[in-house]
This record gives C-alpha cells, sequence and structure tokens, in this order.
C-alpha cells in the first residue's frame, strides 16, 4: 500500500469537514466511525516555561496529561500541559478543541502518543492508538484553509 493513501485520505477528510469550521483555529474530521481534530504547529503547541527543550519541535513518545485547563481568550478551547514519561523535564502545552478533549474522553493522569508524521504530529491514546488530534505543520495547515472563489 502506498504510504501516502492514508495521508490523503485523511487530507480529503479535513478538506470536507473545513467548511463547518471556516472562522475557527481547528476543524474535525471523521473516519471510520471516529474523529480526530486538526489543528496548526504554531496555534497548537507552546513550550512550557519548565521544558528542558526550547524549540517548537514535539518529540515522538508517550506524553501524560498533567493538567486540563481553560485556554485564557480562546473560547471552545482547553489547554493540556503534556509530560514525557521518558523525560519529566519535557513538558508542553497543546491547545485542542473542547469537542475533542470531551469526546475522546481525555482527563489528568493519562497517556497519549505523539507519533511524527510527514505532516506534522499525530496524538493518539496510548492504549487504543486512536488518534484524536493532528497537529499540521503550518504549510500543511494553510494548504487546507477555504478560500472564497470568484466567478
Amino acid at each position: 500500500m502506498n504510504r501516502l493513501t492514508p495521508l490523503v485520505a485523511a487530507l480529503a477528510l479535513c478538506l470536507a469537514a473545513l467548511p463547518a469550521w471556516a472562522a475557527s483555529s481547528a476543524s474535525s474530521a471523521s473516519s471510520e466511525g471516529s474523529s480526530a481534530s486538526v489543528g496548526s504547529l504554531s496555534t497548537s503547541v507552546e513550550k512550557s516555561s519548565n521544558s528542558s527543550s526550547k524549540d517548537d519541535k514535539v518529540a515522538a513518545g508517550d506524553y501524560r496529561i498533567i493538567e486540563v485547563a481553560d485556554a485564557a481568550a480562546r473560547p471552545g478551547v482547553l489547554r493540556l500541559r503534556l509530560q514525557a514519561t521518558a523525560d519529566a523535564a519535557d513538558e508542553f502545552f497543546l491547545y485542542v478543541p473542547r469537542a475533542a478533549v470531551e469526546q475522546g474522553q481525555l482527563g489528568t493522569r493519562q497517556l497519549i502518543t505523539a507519533s511524527t508524521r510527514d505532516y506534522g504530529v499525530e496524538f493518539a491514546h496510548t492504549a487504543t492508538q486512536q488518534a484524536f488530534f493532528l497537529v499540521l505543520k503550518d504549510a500543511w495547515y494553510q494548504e487546507l484553509q477555504t478560500r472564497p472563489v470568484t466567478l
């Protein structure tokens, strides 16, 4: 199977869902009865001041949800504070739509897995490997934005 086929299918689903979320910074896509929200790297990931790494890259691996809080000034978005299980000094904030957190039943102390992909990072429940959030590189995310067509 071509490695791009799942990516193309996921992006097509994202494109289908974008009109409903055009005014927000995140959108939802549905695949096989489950859904994963989509956000951009620049608006979804923020390094913690406690982090040993100061860049905006997210290392692949398992993370524990340390805190779930409202994201001030971002209605409908929750801020997850994540800490790497391999290196407690590696932590960051992940901004996720409230609906994705509720639907995924995410809470403190849960383990999630970050997997690097060509398009960005996939976040999934560690136990089920069910993706709940895709963080796209900014260039990829901008390609998904809807644009008015003038005739």
